[in-house]
């Protein structure tokens, strides 16, 4: 079970969402109600709450679910948090959303665990409360998850980082930094602890050495995923570790931002560009992979996640219990939440082409 303490817990329009017509009613694994099964209005309003425009895949969401809701007849009320990427914005934007008499109210958390007084609005209001791409914690009132599973994500990119060093140089040991993401998103420490249960085995032989040796979460940790001070670490990281001929094979980065920033660092101090991990898919960082510096990122298709979103609200809106395919991987500290986990794909630069036949703008890329 992916506990607290254990493993805790991309532009196309809505074309892709006009299929939706016939929501997905099928009860897959252990499906459990989220609603009391009255159904509501098909013209009700859904809420969608949304993190700061941090990266290109929360941009696209929203366009997605602004798109999608009114294609499906629904009056959408989509939100992003300010810039800031406090969470008193996304608080607020509840609360409004609980106030105007939302039916389903989905959260791309902010914080995911500041949001338990809203989502306890939101259920005595008789809302349904589906936690989108991160997992709110520490409240039983929460009634589904929909994500890619983000623990496998991690998996991948610790493989990745290991196959891309490899390929590089066939025989260790390897050098490497470990960077996490932001300490307030529940997902920094699913990516973090899945890239670690591969990574740490060969850590501890010897085959891989992390140089600044800052392996703990809280030293990795890139406060808000900011660019900026993901860059500000590496050149910290360069400067106190990597001094003369000392190499570096290889950075775990959790996502495409980042896996940037870092490359921004190394190539500003003049160092060899070693094997960097990505997630996100985003334009720029697929071009990086093709181009050969970045070596890997994660396809999650962020078309994909909010269609099954949708799905989720129009089972809800006809009165039936959403399709789950896992109820027993995410336990947010007070409640295993009924989750539907989408498999995230890992993209080199050998099968970007592959990976994105199906989406225009990132096919073209691969050409």
């Amino acid at each position: 079970m992916r506990s607290l303490t254990i493993r805790s817990i991309a532009a196309v329009g809505a074309a892709a969402l006009l299929t939706l017509g016939t929501a997905c009613s099928n009860h897959r694994e252990g499906s459990t109600a989220g609603s009391d099964g009255k159904g509501f209005a098909k013209d009700a309003l859904i809420g969608v709450a949304l993190p700061a425009k941090t990266s290109e895949n929360w941009v696209l969401a929203g366009d997605l679910f602004t798109n999608g809701l009114k294609k499906a007849g629904f009056k959408g009320d989509v939100q992003y948090a300010g810039a800031s990427t406090t969470v008193a914005d996304q608080q607020a934007q509840i609360s409004s959303m609980v106030t105007k008499g939302a039916k389903v109210i989905v959260i791309g958390a902010t914080d995911a665990s500041q949001l338990s007084t809203q989502v306890s609005q939101a259920k005595q209001a008789g809302a349904t409360v589906i936690a989108y791409d991160r997992l709110i914690t520490n409240t039983k009132d929460v009634d589904y998850y929909v994500a890619f599973d983000n623990f496998k994500v991690g998996q991948l990119q610790g493989q990745a980082l290991i196959d891309g060093m490899k390929a590089k140089k066939p025989k260790g040991p390897w050098t490497i930094e470990l960077f996490s993401g932001s300490p307030d998103d529940n997902n920094s420490k699913v990516f973090f602890d899945g890239a670690m249960e591969v990574l740490k085995p060969l850590i501890d032989k010897g085959d891989i050495v992390v140089g600044s040796k800052q392996t703990n979460i809280k030293q990795t940790a890139t406060q808000g995923w900011k660019a900026e001070n993901a860059q500000q670490r590496m050149d910290s990281l360069l400067t106190s570790a990597y001094g003369g001929k000392k190499t570096l094979d290889g950075v775990l980065s959790p996502n495409d931002t980042l896996a940037r920033a870092i490359l921004t660092s190394v190539k500003g101090a003049g160092k060899p560009i070693p094997v960097v991990t990505g997630q996100d898919s985003e334009v720029e960082s697929v071009k990086s992979i093709m181009a050969g510096e970045q070596y890997s990122t994660i396809n999650k298709d962020t078309r994909k996640l909010v269609a099954e979103t949708l799905k989720m609200v129009q089972s809800l809106q006809k009165g039936d219990k959403p399709a789950i395919n896992d109820t027993k991987s995410y336990n947010n500290g007070a409640k295993v939440v009924p989750s539907y986990l989408l498999p995230p794909v890992i993209v080199t630069k050998e099968n970007a082409a592959q990976a994105y036949a199906n989406d225009p703008t990132l096919s073209a890329l691969t050409k």
